[in-house]
């Protein structure tokens, strides 16, 4: 049996231009960007945004040419995230597990080369364990 998750953490939008998305988010549904967040928000991003209730995620990532597409981020405490780890390699899925200094993720697809990636606020827990 699977692991539980703590819901959906974040989703990822390609867009042509960091700042002038950033406007638009902020103009037109209210989100603001999470300043404990910017050391990420370099080369191409991501700049993650915010709702005011702190529920709603965005990671903006700049790209050239933007395709739409998604990745789905769920959440997890580090015991589950590692739990998850270790689940999902059992199910036989390639992880590219990172660490973004100020939280840890790991990402995989499903058959149809769909993105997912769960991820943990936890990382220095994360980064003790696999170390």
């Amino acid at each position: 049996m699977a692991p539980n998750l703590n819901g959906i953490d974040h989703l990822h939008v390609y867009v042509s231009s960091l700042e002038k998305a950033e406007a638009w988010f902020e103009t037109v549904l209210s989100l603001a960007r999470i300043e404990s967040q910017m050391n990420s928000a370099v080369k191409g991003g991501p700049l993650v945004l915010e709702n005011r209730l702190k529920n709603i995620h965005l990671a903006l990532f700049e790209r050239e040419s933007p395709e739409p597409s998604s990745t789905i981020a769920f959440g997890a405490g580090g015991n589950e995230f590692l739990v998850w780890k270790k689940y999902l390699e059992d199910q036989g899925l390639e992880l590219r597990v990172t660490d973004h200094t100020s939280d840890y993720s790991m990402y995989f697809k499903d058959p149809d080369g769909n993105l997912y990636e769960i991820t943990t606020s936890e990382r220095d827990y994360v980064a003790e364990q696999l170390n």
